[in-house]
This record gives structure tokens, C-alpha cells and sequence, in this order.
């Protein structure tokens, strides 16, 4: 063998060695490195895609209980009954008829079926194009293609067959065919009634839709049933939300749960749900963050909060917050929204001040879930219960 030869087959075993040694540095890198990788809720608050079981230990030491001494007593975990009279609180108004207290206001903003289509439908000449004019008016009023279709369609049934264009026929008319495409039959109220635990209202919406007042209002209105209530932040990327929801627990006598600003949503919810329990309250609310429906990433980690909670207990209400001024976008957003968290039921706030009352048939179409709630203005008491008479009666006035 010459020497050429001997130089050629010891370069490539030393070439080997170390191509070996390489692959062998990076492979215990890597065992290393997975070795002392941070753990989502124990070394960090879970973030979004870190689906743990539950909130650990040291994520919540991080929440603290607003008002709890005053509301609950000496310990949280006290078996003591609720009792806010240790407190000096406002006392809200029953919530019984708060509809029909409101419902002036809402007949001074929504003219549209009022007047425009009363006096289309009264005009004694109703033709093709007062037919459309009809149907532009609605469409406007966000009632929806199909249920405007249909409610015309009705209506012109209803004429042929009693030969009648008075006023007093047409607008009892409109008002039948209103409230059977409102669904008086849809059960349009609250679970807030769980035997032997705090009943779960988890409550979501985009941003702007008045979601942390609404919060509070539907505290005040359970409390006016004289339920007891428990307060969760959870949205802990605005700080001043936290805030909003003391003020209206130092209002009502209602404890509030929040956490860290950027803290993890989840360990809120869960956090507040577990001071429910352990104080023996009647109900448990949760304010989330508000998100835009398009990104996947938020809706993910609303997901997430859904499932923590639920490792403690069922999610009894799952309330969507819109804007009813939003019109058809408020469709989409609840489209989304019920993929990702199972909507239970919807509050419709802002509906004072727009003449688009004909939102309520479509989102109830569009999710096949009830309107639940209505805000009418911005008033500490101006959150009822949604009645279908006295809607239709207002749109009507």
C-alpha cells in the first residue's frame, strides 16, 4: 500500500470522527435543552396552545379576591351564607317590567317600523314599488333577507285574504307576524339555577360591545333576584377592565376575582369559580377579553378558558355580547363565536340608539339561539330581560 493510499483512508476515518463528534454535541444540546424547557403553569402562566389540565399553584397565587372580607366574611372558604349587608350597597331595581319601563325609549329611536313601514303599508296604494320600498326598509332594519322575504310574503296573504289596508288592521298585522318571527316560544331564560354549586355565565363579545358593563348590569340584575355573585376579571390585558368590574362589585356587593395584568386569562376564570364554590354563592360571572373574531389565536385561548373552567364545572351560560348597531357584521362575529365556545344565548346592547331593531330576528336565525338580554342605555339598570310583547309593542309604537 503506498503512501498515498495510507494518507487517503486516514483522512476520511478522522473525517468520520468528527462528523460523529458533531452529531453527538448537537443530540446532547438538544436533551439538555428539553431537559430544562419552561412549563407552561409552573414555570409561566399557560398561554395560548398550552392547554394544561388546570391553573397551577403558582399562577394563582397571583390572583387575588376583591371585597371578600366585607362580602364573605373573615375566609374565603368559609361555609358562612352570603351576606351583603355587611356592606353598604345599592339597592337595584327589580327586575321584573324593565322592559316595558324602557321600551319609550326604544319607540323614540326605532321610528323605522313605526313610521316609515306603517306608512307604506297604510298609503292605500300598495303596488310593486311600495312593495319594495317595504322590503328596503326592512333590509335596513337588519331583519335579514329570508325573514324579510317571508314577512312580506305573509303580510301580502294576510291583506288578500281580509281585503283590509286599514291602519288598525295592518299594524296588528305587522305585530303578529313580528313576534312569530321573533320566537315567542324560544326559553329565553337564564341558567343561573345549579343545585349545590355556583352556576357558571361565562361571557364573550368583541371589543367594544360594552361586554365589562354588561357584566356588571347582569350582576345587578341578579342581584335584584336576590342571587348572590361572584365577579371573575378575566380579562387581564386591560387593566382598566379589572377596575370597571370593583366598581360595580363596591356598588352591588359583589366580590371580584382578578389577576395580574397579562396574566393568564384562564387561571382567573378558574380562580373565581373555586371562590364561588368555596363561599357558597348562587351564581359566578366571567368577564373575558374582547377579541376580534378573525384571529384564530384569541378565539383558541376563549376556548381554553371554556375547557379550564369546566374542569372544576359545567359552563351553565355562555353569553355573546353585540353591538346592534353593527347590523350584519354582528352575524359573523356570532357565527364565530358560537364555533368556538357554544353561545347559549345573546345580549344585544346599544339598541337605543339605532333603528336596526330587526337585528334580533337575524341573529336568532343565524345561531339558532335565543336573544336573551337587551341593553337599552347607560343606565346602571338598563339591562332587561328580553319580552317579545313589549319589543314588538315598542317598534311598533
Amino acid at each position: 500500500m503506498d503512501t498515498l493510499t495510507i494518507i487517503g483512508i486516514a483522512s476520511i476515518i478522522i473525517f468520520g470522527l468528527l462528523i460523529g463528534g458533531v452529531i453527538a454535541f448537537l443530540r446532547s444540546k438538544r436533551t439538555r435543552a428539553a431537559l430544562t424547557k419552561p412549563r407552561p403553569g409552573i414555570d409561566y402562566a399557560p398561554g395560548v396552545g398550552d392547554d394544561d389540565s388546570e391553573p397551577r399553584d403558582m399562577a394563582r397565587k397571583t390572583v387575588e379576591t376583591i371585597l371578600m372580607p366585607e362580602i364573605f366574611g373573615e375566609s374565603r372558604n368559609t361555609t358562612k351564607e352570603f351576606a351583603p349587608t355587611r356592606v353598604e350597597v345599592e339597592v337595584p331595581e327589580p327586575a321584573l317590567g324593565r322592559l316595558h319601563k324602557l321600551r319609550a325609549r326604544l319607540a323614540r329611536s326605532n321610528s323605522v317600523f313605526s313610521k316609515s313601514l306603517l306608512g307604506l303599508l297604510t298609503n292605500g296604494s300598495l303596488d310593486q314599488q311600495a312593495w319594495d320600498d317595504i322590503e328596503a326598509i326592512l333590509l335596513g332594519a337588519d331583519l335579514g333577507v329570508a325573514a324579510t322575504t317571508e314577512l312580506i310574503a305573509a303580510l301580502k296573504i294576510r291583506i288578500a285574504q281580509a281585503n283590509d289596508t286599514s291602519e288598525i288592521f295592518m299594524k296588528d298585522a305587522v305585530r303578529q307576524e313580528l313576534v312569530r318571527l321573533l320566537g315567542p316560544d324560544l326559553d329565553r331564560s337564564l341558567n343561573t339555577d345549579a343545585v349545590d354549586r355556583p352556576a357558571i355565565v361565562l361571557v364573550v363579545g368583541v371589543n367594544g360591545t360594552g361586554k365589562t358593563t354588561t357584566v356588571g348590569k347582569l350582576s345587578r340584575l341578579l342581584i335584584s333576584q336576590d342571587k348572590s355573585v361572584v365577579m371573575g376579571a378575566a380579562d387581564t390585558f386591560r387593566a382598566a377592565a379589572a377596575e370597571q368590574l370593583h366598581t360595580w362589585g363596591e356598588r352591588v356587593g359583589a366580590a371580584v376575582v382578578r389577576g395580574p395584568e397579562g396574566g393568564d386569562p384562564a387561571s382567573v376564570a378558574f380562580e373565581a369559580c373555586v371562590v364561588g364554590r368555596d363561599a357558597n354563592v348562587d351564581v359566578v360571572v366571567i368577564d373575558t377579553a374582547g377579541r376580534l373574531h378573525t384571529k384564530t389565536g384569541l378565539m383558541d385561548e376563549l376556548g381554553k378558558v371554556k375547557r379550564v373552567i369546566e374542569k372544576l364545572s359545567p359552563v351553565d351560560e355562555v353569553l355573546l355580547v353585540l353591538d346592534a348597531t353593527t347590523g350584519q357584521n354582528g352575524l359573523v362575529q356570532a357565527r364565530v363565536f358560537s364555533e368556538a365556545v357554544n353561545v347559549t344565548g345573546i345580549v344585544l346592547t346599544k339598541l337605543d340608539g339605532t333603528a336596526k331593531g330587526g337585528i334580533v330576528v337575524s341573529v336568532q336565525r343565524e345561531l339558532g339561539v335565543p336573544v336573551k338580554l337587551v341593553g337599552l342605555g347607560e343606565g346602571p339598570d338598563d339591562l332587561a330581560a328580553f319580552e317579545v310583547d313589549a319589543f314588538v309593542t315598542a317598534l311598533l309604537n
